[in-house]
């Protein structure tokens, strides 16, 4: 491509022109990029701190856990201490039963409160199943009405006989359930503490997966406001140093001077983008 002084001012002028709508493009381009990048950097540094939030919480509820399991572990010692001590005391409770002379007398004549109460439930189950006639009712709540009465009086001797090891047994039952209550407790806290941390883990693991998800996109506009920067930097380059030669050219005093040179080279490195050196500047006015 040929240049001289007569031509170089109209082609620089319209290349002007043309770079000059692509310079305003790629920074429209650029600013509406970089706009994304700050809402997608936003929503990104949003889901990390929810992260953070719930790993403490996870931490917290880890802790819950440890220290729910560690009481697990030592009310159980103390259940088992008072499940012992029970069996204890029911032993004493039948060892107090075979000598004693109200048990033996009750062996006897065949006849418990134990006893008494299958007798009454036969009756009663006979009765509510039309077993025994309407002729028969009136022998029947007669012979109800005696048997808890033998009822009651037997329980009563019996409960009399052992009373105080009952009281035993009767506190024993009370203590170790409630040992036992206290180690359901703990270890429904242990299990509640514990799914709630699993919770708190798979959200913490489905944010990341968001947040990763933001950085990767974030990543990829940031790296296409970066490339419309970089051709907007260099079409404004481009424009500078077209307006450099045209100054340069119009300052030349030889107007008859119409000596050509091919600056196809320099055109081409400038129209890439590339800014011309003092060197290659001179160069163009020179030719």
């Amino acid at each position: 491509m040929g240049l001289n002084q007569s031509n170089i001012t109209d082609l620089f002028e319209s290349k002007t022109g043309e770079v000059s709508g692509k310079l305003s493009e790629y920074k429209n381009q650029r600013d509406e990029l970089n706009v994304m990048v700050r809402g997608q950097l936003d929503r990104r540094n949003e889901i990390n701190r929810q992260v953070k939030e719930l790993i403490i919480e996870v931490q917290k509820q880890k802790a819950i856990r440890n220290e729910a399991n560690g009481r697990v572990a030592e009310l159980r010692k103390i259940r088992l201490e008072r499940t012992n001590e029970l069996k204890e005391v029911r032993s004493k409770l039948r060892g107090i039963s075979k000598h004693d002379a109200i048990s033996e007398g009750r062996k006897k004549n065949g006849k418990s409160s134990r006893s008494v109460r299958e007798q009454m439930n036969k009756l009663e189950w006979r009765h509510q199943t039309g077993q025994i006639s309407p002729k028969k009712e009136k022998d029947f709540f007669s012979t109800m009405k005696r048997l808890q009465g033998e009822y009651k009086a037997l329980r009563a001797e019996e409960e009399a006989s052992s009373s105080s090891v009952l009281k035993e047994v009767k506190h024993a039952e009370k203590v170790q359930q409630k040992a036992h209550d206290a180690v359901t407790a703990a270890s429904e806290k242990s299990e509640e503490a514990h799914s709630l941390m699993m919770e708190l883990s798979n959200e913490v693991d489905r944010l990341r997966g968001l947040a990763n998800n933001e950085h990767l996109k974030l990543t990829s506009t940031k790296n296409d406001a970066d490339d419309k920067h970089n051709r907007y930097i260099i079409s404004l380059r481009c424009i500078h140093s077209m307006q450099d030669i045209l100054k340069l050219s119009g300052s030349r005093k030889d107007d008859d001077e119409e000596e050509r040179v091919d600056v196809t080279d320099l055109m081409s490195k400038l129209m890439s983008g590339d800014t011309l050196s003092t060197d290659e500047l001179m160069m163009l006015q020179r030719n």
